[in-house]
């Protein structure tokens, strides 16, 4: 038996989620039976974190067991192919330890939030990022996001249906950037609570319209109360950026 660890790249669009669902296609789903397809073999694959529906990857961490010999790039080669016409890629393909596990060895996870600050109807972005017509405050956006940074209770920006045993969390990094038309969010955490990212972009885009002060969002956090969440920000404008392993780059 071999561990292969793959980067995943996907459109999220037309899954449920990551995660293998009863409810309709997966990310897991489509890797698996790709994984049949090419080796014959029952797979299982495990990734670094899950994403919700609409949510997109661009290089998520996964890893599957085959017995069957294969070279990375054979076996990237044949996933890739029977991957098909899913919009999901392997863009790379490595063995590794027998002991290393796609989440469990994981110590850190990026995001990235994509905002199209136009009035204009999005067309090669349309489901790839979150149009918001009103002119964006991306400085107040960022200064506002300073507050989450650090050790805090994330009640307020955790989904009711969040599994998380705790809401304690450590955020390592929110920043916010102008880019063109575009206000960029991006973040890391060891680990992040269900909806978490999205709720706190939604607050932060509400500092950036004026409809909240720049100390709202502290405000927020220190209610620990769902009900105190302005807004949660739609899935389709989150990608999951980088997964983090020790030793890696």
């Amino acid at each position: 038996m071999t561990r292969f660890a793959l980067t995943l790249e996907f459109d999220g669009t037309p899954f449920v989620g990551l995660q293998r669902q009863a409810t309709g296609p997966s990310v897991q789903q489509a890797v698996e039976d790709a994984a049949h397809a090419a080796t014959g073999e029952a797979v299982t694959m495990h990734a670094a974190g899950r994403t919700d529906t609409g949510v997109h990857a661009l290089a998520m961490r996964a890893h599957v067991d085959i017995e069957k010999p294969f070279a990375p790039f054979r076996l990237m080669e044949a996933l890739n192919a029977h991957l098909r016409p899913d919009p999901v890629a392997v863009t790379a393909c490595e063995v590794v330890p027998d002991d290393w596990h796609a989440r469990f060895s994981c110590t850190g996870r990026a995001y990235e939030y994509r905002i199209a600050n136009r009035r204009a109807p999005l067309t090669l972005e349309r489901d790839r990022a979150w149009q918001v017509p009103q002119p964006l405050d991306a400085e107040a956006m960022h200064a506002a996001a300073q507050a989450l940074v650090g050790h805090h209770d994330f009640t307020t920006f955790r989904s009711v249906q969040c599994q998380a045993a705790s809401p304690v969390k450590t955020l390592d990094r929110l920043d916010v950037r102008l880019e063109g038309e575009h206000v960029i969010v991006e973040t890391a955490a060891r680990s992040f609570l269900h909806h978490q990212v999205r709720s706190m972009v939604g607050c932060l885009a509400l500092v950036g319209m004026g409809r909240w002060p720049v100390g709202r969002v502290a405000e927020a956090l220190a209610a620990r109360n769902r009900q105190a969440l302005g807004l949660n920000a739609p899935p389709h404008g989150l990608y999951f950026v980088k997964a983090i392993y020790p030793g890696e780059d």
